[in-house]
């Protein structure tokens, strides 16, 4: 995935640009992001926070807390309410962004999943994906596996 990369919310109102290479993107079978997606996932791509810019609308904001007790602002489209990114606050130099609201999502590659304790029993999870059953204690295994797999 060669930056720049661009995105937007499902009425187009709200618009992005991102101005570098994923770090890594994983599944993330939480039940917040069930609901959110009304899918048994979803589909997460880390990026540094300073490369994601709004070029179109301003997205509305809405702080939550997850159950580790950890906050996380999420940005949404004001119109149509799609999720575009979460910023957590225990990691200010990253975004999260939903990688289904990329303009372009052929080259999205998940290397990993996250809450698999959550996932519903009929996904199917490689035994060579990076997994954990909750949260990565940190994003390392994931951004190596995502490395390993954009290498040339």
């Amino acid at each position: 995935m060669t930056p720049p990369l661009t995105g937007a919310c499902q009425c187009r109102a709200l618009r992005y640009r991102i101005d570098a290479e994923p770090m890594t993107v994983y599944a993330c079978h939480c039940t917040e992001c069930q609901r959110q997606s009304g899918s048994a996932f979803g589909i997460s791509m880390v990026v540094p926070r300073d490369k994601l810019t709004f070029v179109q609308g301003t997205p509305k904001q809405w702080e939550r807390t997850a159950d580790s007790g950890r906050k996380i602002m999420c940005l949404f489209c004001p119109d149509c309410g799609s999720r575009i990114a979460h910023l957590p606050e225990h990691s200010p130099k990253a975004a999260i962004i939903r990688a289904g609201t990329l303009d372009d999502t052929k080259g999205v590659f998940v290397v990993g999943h996250v809450w698999t304790r959550s996932a519903q029993p009929w996904t199917k999870i490689s035994g060579s994906d990076v997994s954990y059953p909750m949260q990565a204690p940190d994003m390392t295994k994931l951004i190596e596996a995502y490395a390993a797999h954009t290498a040339p």
